[in-house]
């Protein structure tokens, strides 16, 4: 059984295909010219601009890089705070040893 996407995270996959429409309209190209080079058919470009969850990632990489984009993908979980929080909770704090002559 395929399970949802909460609402929140939804709306982020929203926000996403609505980031990369913006940018190929900024760029003044057809979503047949961004579809072609991207090597998808239109109809899944249109998915991926609505924030379709079942289209597959690599897809959504494939147009970044038709948009000149692809580097962007560097940025997901580039600075992640929770999970540098938790790895510095498992650090151990060694006590020095004291000077003792």
């Amino acid at each position: 059984m395929k399970r949802q996407l909460l609402p929140s995270q939804q709306r982020l996959l929203t926000t996403l295909g609505e980031q990369i429409r913006m940018a190929r309209l900024r760029r003044d190209l057809s979503s047949e010219q961004i579809a072609e080079r991207a090597g998808v058919s239109r109809g899944t470009l249109i998915k991926i601009e609505r924030g379709d969850e079942g289209v597959a990632m690599g897809y959504y990489f494939r147009v970044l890089i038709a948009l000149g984009l692809g580097q962007d993908i560097l940025l997901l979980a580039k600075d992640d705070e929770l999970g540098r929080k938790l790895q510095d909770a498992k650090l151990e704090v060694r006590e020095r040893a004291s000077k003792k002559s």
